[in-house]
């Protein structure tokens, strides 16, 4: 797997510059969103279920390719320093849910009628 990845001069995005080190820091992020989770979400919150499956299926990803334009085009949500960007940015959110516990049930009951709107209608 040991290609040569050409290192581009820009991203072409404001703000975010060239990271010619980000495969290994993308997984290093990836790797600490994973440990943050086990650490602070119960196994059994939709938001560590669903986060964990995104971040281990692109750790993997990572993990499997060398070259930087196959990374972003099986993760196909930007470049790999965007990558990084929302890998850093969910790795703080982890520290906010834990804090806030969405998990838990709510104070007060919801009125009634309130979830509705989220029934399938029926089919005809």
């Amino acid at each position: 797997m040991s290609q040569t990845t050409h290192i581009p001069v820009t991203t072409g995005i404001v703000g975010i510059p060239v990271n010619p080190a980000a495969r290994p820091q993308l997984i290093g992020a990836y790797k600490t969103t994973l440990d943050e989770l086990k650490a602070k979400i119960p196994e059994t919150a939709a938001y560590r279920k669903a986060v964990e499956a995104i971040t281990a299926h692109r750790l993997k990803i990572v993990e499997e390719n060398d070259d930087t334009a196959k990374i972003e085009e099986l993760i196909g949500s930007g470049q790999i320093e965007e990558l990084i960007c929302q890998a850093e940015d969910e790795i703080k959110l982890i520290s906010k849910m834990a804090e806030w516990r969405p998990w838990e049930p709510l104070e007060e009951p919801a009125p009634p009628r309130q979830w509705e709107y989220f029934k399938k209608a029926p089919l005809t």
